[in-house]
């Protein structure tokens, strides 16, 4: 058991991290701080946290654990605002979507206080941001990736397994490189591609007559587009290196379907189809561990 959790972003993430940790008995004490005062007596009301910190510095004081749940673009100013208080025994994690920058941020910062901070990244979400969703199941049945550093001391790093695995979530472990690599294929693309999609039907002279009759494979495809602009413009900027790898390959597959259909081509247009899927039905069968597609 934790004595006290450092929450840094008393937001969904933050805020369900210290629900689930209270929910299964792992900490005596959660201190929450958020740049809006009202986001932190909001938390204090719903008992997501039981103080509020005036400053993120405070909520790391006497913490024997924290969790920064900010958006990645505020992850340098976090650190820098904490890093006096970054200590060996103690267990310091981020929740941020993309890796590298959040690494190579950490090195520049905390310098040889690096070894106390273990990445995370927890494969969860909502559309719906805010404490106020706050939920201590959101890790339950979900893949959390960490991705130490060579000078993450090993100790730190099984804790952050053993706490993740104790609210109920899978722990993966991978480099920060692949790490992006491989989010930008399966999440930060699908996110993309919902906001491209749903901005081009929603521009056009009748888009809104059009949506008056979409149903629920419209809905389900789409869902993604009602993520949090703030965020996904952090997360998109952060990986864009690995994010137009993928618009590349995902064009090169739209123009060989586009080629074909306006070629008339039936036979072809089959075999791409087919293909997608059969690789999709595939997958559906063979990821019954997963813990779910990327909700974040």
């Amino acid at each position: 058991m934790f004595n006290q959790l450092g929450v840094i972003g008393c937001g969904l993430m933050g805020g369900s991290f210290a629900l689930a940790l209270k929910r299964a008995g792992l900490v005596k004490r959660v201190v929450g701080y958020s740049k809006s005062p009202s986001t932190t007596e909001l938390a204090k009301r719903l008992g997501v946290i039981d103080v509020a910190a005036e400053s993120a510095l405070l909520a790391v004081a006497s913490s024997d654990i924290v969790l920064i749940a900010v958006p990645v673009a505020a992850t340098e100013a976090t650190f820098k605002a904490i890093r006096h208080l970054v200590e060996p025994h103690v267990l310091f994690m981020d929740v941020g979507s993309t890796k590298r920058d959040v690494v190579d941020t950490a090195r520049r910062v905390l310098k040889e206080r690096v070894g106390a901070f273990v990445p995370a990244h927890p494969i969860a979400g909502k559309e719906s941001a805010g404490v106020a969703h706050a939920d201590a199941a959101l890790y339950a049945g979900r893949q959390v990736i960490l991705t130490p550093l060579p000078q993450t001391a090993p100790e730190l790093v099984q804790k952050a397994t053993d706490v993740w695995s104790a609210i109920g979530a899978q722990v993966l472990k991978m480099t920060p490189e692949n790490h992006d690599a491989a989010f930008a294929a399966v999440s930060h693309l699908p996110h993309l591609l919902a906001f491209a999609y749903f901005s081009a039907i929603m521009n056009q002279p009748a888009g809104r007559d059009y949506l008056s009759l979409a149903g629920p494979g419209f809905r389900d495809f789409t869902r993604i587009a009602a993520s949090d602009p703030a965020v996904w413009r952090d997360i998109l900027l952060a990986n864009r290196e690995e994010v137009t790898k993928q618009t590349q390959r995902f064009r090169h597959a739209l123009d060989a379907l586009e080629h074909v259909i306006r070629a008339g081509n039936p036979q072809a247009l089959e075999d791409l189809i087919r293909g997608a899927a059969e690789g999709r039905s595939n997958w559906q069968i063979g990821s019954a561990r997963g813990g779910g597609a990327p909700g974040k």
